[in-house]
């Protein structure tokens, strides 16, 4: 491509301080910034990016749609909230105007399995306007293709158990309560754990209707099934409290955590294909202790037995550069929604990102 790509920037929350840095970096034009918070909109992005001006205003939201029939840029980074229900206007918008979007967004990775009938509309939507949609991040990579290429060095894979914490602090007090922080072992049990004992096939169901908000690792182990060539027989999920011995203060939740009430809790997903091999992967989302950081780690269990752990991730900025690394794949790929596993794996570009992409 000898032109350079040209970028909008749908939401310029904390991840659009890097995302749209790491997109200039690579010598890629900006074109567009969108985003819902009356402080921020008419301002140039760099008071977002903390650079001198680039010439682009942050528009409001609702304006997207024009904005992006002006513009015309080749793809957008959609970087708002964490589901499919909340992401189908921001992808939809982009689908009709034919730009080709990828977004943070935790679920839009492999959203066949939990918000099929969203993805299938998107899937027709990007088609009939030939643009492709996909989700990426720091999953894609640390949860997907490193696993992968890992199990590419395994004679025999038996069972994959994997696991990543994150301090429900850092997130807001949605997501802290989300967790059951605070909330005792029966009240937990009442309000959290009261789904443990469902069957594949009932859960399944209450997650295609909305009616059961998966974990992360519920599309990871779909998006890993699909690459690896898995068939899924039974997928399940289980929330399990965490306790602490002292008393923890939470500044989100604005209280004390007593000793023994939960910190919050493992979300795991536990998968049976026909292939033999297990997958039992979790989310830890808990207030830290003192001594706790995040931590990803991940187990091939077979021949032989391999584990890789990767300790104080910086998980933003992981996201943005994993977005940024397959732009050159989101353009050249085929209409549609088009989850990861079905692209090549990314590369990190030495070049401008403009010289990566072929269909431009």
């Amino acid at each position: 491509m000898k032109r350079k790509v040209r970028v909008a920037q749908y939401g310029c929350g904390k991840m659009s301080k890097y995302l749209m840095q790491y997109v200039l970096d690579k010598g890629a034009e900006l074109v567009a910034a969108f985003d819902m918070n009356p402080e921020i909109i008419g301002k140039d992005v760099s008071s977002v990016i903390g650079c001198d001006p680039v010439g682009v205003k942050i528009s409001p939201a609702d304006e997207a749609d024009a904005i992006l029939k002006a513009t015309k840029p080749d793809v957008c980074v959609i970087a708002t909230r964490s589901t499919m229900a909340e992401l189908k206007e921001a992808f939809s918008v982009c689908a009709k105007n034919s730009v080709n979007a990828i977004s943070t967004c935790e679920e839009s990775l492999y959203p066949w399995n939990s918000s099929p009938d969203i993805t299938k509309e998107l899937d027709a939507l990007a088609k009939e306007h030939g643009c492709t949609l996909c989700g990426s991040g720091y999953p894609d990579l640390f949860w997907g293709t490193m696993i992968t290429n890992l199990a590419a060095s395994s004679a025999h894979i038996t069972k994959i158990k994997g696991s990543s914490s994150y301090n429900v602090e850092d997130y807001g007090i949605a997501l802290a309560q989300g967790h059951g922080a605070g909330l005792t072992l029966d009240e937990f049990e009442k309000q959290i754990g009261n789904y443990n004992s469902l069957s594949s096939d009932e859960i399944g169901s209450l997650v295609e209707k909305g009616e059961y908000i998966p974990s992360y690792m519920w599309n990871q182990n779909g998006w890993l099934c699909s690459k690896l060539g898995l068939t899924i027989t039974s997928q399940t999920q289980k929330c399990v409290p965490h306790t602490y011995e002292k008393d923890l203060h939470s500044e989100t939740l604005g209280m004390t955590i007593k000793a023994g009430d939960a910190t919050g809790m493992s979300a795991i997903v536990t998968t049976e294909t026909a292939e033999g091999i297990t997958l039992e992967t979790e989310c830890i989302g808990k207030v830290y202790a003192p001594e706790e950081f995040d931590k990803n780690e991940w187990t091939l269990y077979g021949e032989p037995d391999t584990t890789v752990i990767v300790n104080r991730p910086a998980t933003v900025e992981l996201t943005c550069a994993t977005i940024l690394n397959r732009l050159p794949q989101l353009i050249d790929a085929e209409a549609g929604y088009i989850s990861t596993d079905k692209l090549p794996y990314s590369q990190y570009m030495i070049k401008p990102l403009h010289e990566y992409v072929k269909s431009l």
